[in-house]
């Protein structure tokens, strides 16, 4: 476990937005032990992944509250980029949403609005996330609502050939902190386009021209932080760095355990 002084998970938005780097890994199971550990060791943020996993919403609020225990912040990659979605997420104790397929500035401008009180349109709530009514404090109900518009971090995910058409005017919506840059599902969507169009690396490039260029924050998933594949997104101005996942970490690991037995008893050990 990390010795070392963690900063409040509700200050991440701040050091996010201060482009200090910050490291997350995609959650699959859908239980709060593999948050605890991750926190434990210190790694930023957690990324419970609804849309490829089966996380209920009770099951979400047990790894809030797992991260919260450990100093480290909460994210959901929600499975349907609605409203409702958004609103659950972050009542329930969220540090903050990434929302899938994000193509056009039109969807940017909702997922803004739908996850900010003040010139947006979340519904009024106090849950977990504003301590049951604990963070209304003298400011009253107004008071509330502008501090949880200022630790809420949004993440919008660029992963459809479409949105590269529409990335500059994307890029630029207010209430969107930062831009994922999702080139699995980019690459599937580049290979249903007819004629000309980008390699996944060229597309990869004019998103992160683009996000840097409006002064928003960029970020992606790396297999593997030891590759030349981080070291290109690193360069490519990424500061908010995703690697693996659990259910990832648990193959590998076990795997690699597994050969070491197989060459430990083919030598006669």
């Amino acid at each position: 476990m990390t010795t070392t002084q963690r900063p409040d998970p509700r200050d991440f938005r701040k050091r996010l937005l201060n482009r200090e780097p910050v490291l997350g890994s995609f959650l699959k199971f859908t239980v709060p032990q593999v948050t605890e550990i991750y926190a434990q060791i210190g790694y930023d943020f957690v990324m419970l992944d609804e849309e490829h996993a089966p996380w209920t919403r009770e099951q979400l609020g047990h790894g809030y509250l797992a991260a919260r225990a450990f100093g480290t912040a909460a994210f959901v990659r929600v499975s349907r980029p609605d409203a409702a979605s958004i609103l659950s997420a972050l009542d329930d104790g969220a540090i903050g949403v990434m929302v899938p397929h994000v193509y056009s500035a039109e969807k940017a401008r909702d997922v803004a609005s739908w996850a900010r009180y003040k010139g947006g349109t979340r519904g009024s709530g106090v849950s977990r996330g504003g301590d049951y009514g604990g963070m209304v404090g003298s400011g009253g109900i107004d008071g509330y609502y502008q501090w949880a518009d200022s630790v809420t971090t949004v993440i919008a995910m660029i992963e459809d050939a479409e949105a590269l058409n529409n990335i500059d005017e994307i890029t630029a919506v207010e209430g969107i902190d930062c831009f994922f840059m999702g080139r699995g599902d980019l690459g599937l969507s580049l290979s249903n386009v007819e004629g000309p169009k980008p390699t996944v690396a060229e597309a990869t490039k004019i998103i992160a021209e683009s996000v840097l260029k409006n002064g928003k924050i960029l970020a992606a998933v790396c297999p593997d932080l030891a590759s030349d594949d981080a070291k290109a997104m690193m360069d490519l101005g990424v500061t908010c760095m995703l690697v693996g996942n659990d259910q990832g970490f648990l193959r590998a690991g076990a795997n690699a355990q597994l050969k070491k037995f197989e060459t430990l008893y083919n030598k006669g050990g």
